[in-house]
Order: structure tokens, then C-alpha cells, then sequence
């Protein structure tokens, strides 16, 4: 007979597990249908088939304020255990990775996640089988125009079934909002600032390091396409940075921080920074509109210390040429009448 595995050790094993799953389930929580698995635990969620269509990837709605819409949520048990999950709606923002995230439950959503209600906290499914979770979106009177970003979020606690860690994974679907009235998309660059690292050589060129803030201070939800250059006195010296990423999807009011190296700067003591930002505005069917540039300049010093040594080096070795041939000249002088003094005695 083969020997029991020890309990402990299994435990530990669903614990590990459980805790990796919670780490990486909500990175897909914008990608549409979504799964998690956990040994026996096992669930995927779709959103529901009705008037909005069919197969679609995420959410997404154009209600003005004081309207509503009804929608659903699948719920498919892929495990071979009863599945109870809580359901809720939260707010989304862009994390510090670049993207979507949602605010976990305990956390004060006021907008998407605010005004999404499902028609129950939480749905338990049996093994093979699925379950439509309704909910409505529900707009206040005063809500302000504009694009906002959330999701609908299926939760399951550590319990029995995962090995009872307390762990918390979640799985999400995206819900874009458009809040009838006018679209004022716009961005602003802010806190521009160009540090120089300098270079050893006196005639060489350094690196320089051009940070800024992207803000969106719209209503729409914008990407920025960057580029960045540094130039010398009277425009020219100039360098410019290689290709800059484009940001990511910025929600109205957030703010994207950049950092761009620019190679091959000369110092001449003073340098201008140059940001320029075309944003970038797309629909809810991936059309992508570019809206007009955003250029923000900034001022630098550079002073080219290794430079201005070499110089002082210079004009010291200069001066004491200069010293030892005025010292060299008045000694011959001085021979030269003490000679013709000598000569005359």
C-alpha cells in the first residue's frame, strides 16, 4: 500500500497555490471572459447574452445622468466543488504597471462602482453548471459628463474548499461608462525637469534625463503619444530622445509620471527641455483620433565643470609661463648689468 501523503503537506501545497492565484487573477480582470482555477475550485465568467449582443469582450454603455440600463453576468462552475462567490462592482484606475486595476471591495468606489448594483451579493453555483447574476447601472441626476472605467467583480475567500488561507481571488470584466453631455478631452504636461549628467571628457558629450507629469485634466479617457529633445543656446546642440512608449490609458484626473534619457548632450550651460504630447482619444469601437499637440518647454544649467577645469588647468600653466619668463627675463637683465658693471671697475 502506497503511504498517505502527510495533511500538512498537502495543505501547504493548496495554501501556495491560492496565494499565487490572488496574486495574478485580476491581471486579466479587462480582458473579457476570464477564468481561475484552483485544483477542484474552477470558475469562468462571461457577460450575459441579451439585447446588447452576444460574445462580448467587456461592458460598455452611453446613458445619460439619470438613466439606467439592465445587464448580466455568466457565472460557470468548471470545478467539481459547489461554488459560492461574492459580486460587486468597483471603480477602476490605471496601477503603477500600466494598467487597469479595480479597487478592492472594502474600498469606497463613487463612480462606476457606485453606480452598478448587482441584484444579489453573491451567487453559489453547482459543479458543470452557470448562473446569470443581473445587475443595473443606475445613474444619479447630477452625474457629470464624460468616460469613466470599472468592472464587475466575482470574488472567492479562502475558505474550506481552497485550504482556508484567508486569500482573496478575484476575477473582473471591464465596464466603460460614457455619461451623455459634452467630451472635453485634454491633458496637460507638468513639473518638466531636465537633469545633466555631465562627461569626464572636457570636449565630450553627456546624458541628460528629462522627467515630467502627463495629467488628464478632461472628461474623456486619453493615451499620450511623447517625444522629448534638449538643445543648447539659440536652438541648436540639439538631441532627442529615441522612441518614448505611449502611456497608458489615463482616467480623467489621473496622473502619469516619465522619466525619458536623452544621450548625447552637449554642456553648454544652458539647456531647454522640450516635451511635446499628442493626445490621443479612442471610442468604444478602437477608433483612435490624435487632438492637437501639447508642448512644454523648461530651462537648465549645465555647467561644464571638466571644462572650466581644463580652462583654469590652462590659464594656470599660462600665468606661470608667462611669471617664469618675466622672472627668466629680469634675471638675464640683471646678468647683463652686472657684467657691464664688473667690466667697467
Amino acid at each position: 500500500m502506497r503511504p498517505s501523503r502527510p495533511r500538512t503537506t498537502t495543505a501547504l501545497a493548496q495554501a501556495t497555490v491560492v496565494v499565487l492565484l490572488a496574486a495574478l487573477s485580476l491581471l486579466g480582470a479587462g480582458a473579457g471572459p476570464a477564468a481561475a482555477a484552483d485544483g477542484d475550485v474552477s470558475w469562468a465568467i462571461t457577460t450575459a447574452s441579451n439585447d446588447f449582443g452576444s460574445g462580448r469582450q467587456n461592458y460598455s454603455y452611453t446613458i445619460d445622468p439619470g438613466g439606467h440600463v439592465s445587464d448580466g453576468l455568466v457565472v460557470a462552475n468548471n470545478g467539481t466543488t459547489p461554488l459560492r462567490l461574492s459580486v460587486y462592482a468597483a471603480d477602476g484606475f490605471t496601477a503603477k504597471d500600466g494598467q487597469l486595476d479595480l479597487v478592492a471591495k472594502d474600498a469606497k468606489s463613487t463612480r462606476v462602482g457606485a453606480w452598478v448594483h448587482t441584484d444579489r451579493p453573491e451567487v453559489t453555483v453547482r459543479p458543470g453548471e452557470s448562473a446569470e447574476v443581473p445587475f443595473t447601472v443606475t445613474l444619479p441626476d447630477d452625474a457629470a459628463p464624460g468616460e469613466y472605467m470599472g468592472g464587475i467583480v466575482t470574488s472567492l475567500t479562502g475558505t474550506g474548499e481552497t485550504g482556508g488561507t484567508g486569500a482573496d481571488q478575484r476575477r473582473g470584466i471591464r465596464i466603460r461608462l460614457r455619461v451623455g453631455g459634452a467630451l472635453k478631452p485634454s491633458l496637460s504636461v507638468e513639473d518638466v525637469r531636465v537633469d545633466y549628467s555631465g562627461t569626464p571628457n572636457p570636449f565630450g558629450k553627456g546624458d541628460a534625463t528629462v522627467t515630467y507629469a502627463i495629467r488628464n485634466t478632461g472628461n474623456a479617457i486619453l493615451t499620450a503619444r511623447q517625444t522629448v529633445s534638449v538643445t543648447g543656446p539659440f536652438g541648436r546642440w540639439g538631441a532627442r530622445a529615441g522612441q518614448v512608449d505611449d502611456s497608458p490609458q489615463l482616467l480623467p484626473g489621473e496622473t502619469w509620471k516619465v522619466s525619458v534619457p536623452v544621450h548625447g548632450v552637449a554642456p553648454v550651460l544652458s539647456l531647454t527641455g522640450t516635451v511635446s504630447v499628442v493626445p490621443l482619444l479612442t471610442d468604444a469601437s478602437n477608433s483612435v483620433a490624435p487632438l492637437a499637440k501639447i508642448e512644454t518647454t523648461t530651462r537648465a544649467w549645465t555647467i561644464p565643470w571638466s571644462l572650466l577645469l581644463a580652462l583654469a588647468a590652462l590659464c594656470a600653466l599660462t600665468a606661470a609661463a608667462l611669471i617664469f619668463r618675466r622672472r627668466r627675463g629680469k634675471a638675464h637683465k640683471d646678468a647683463r648689468l652686472q657684467t657691464q658693471v664688473d667690466g667697467r671697475a
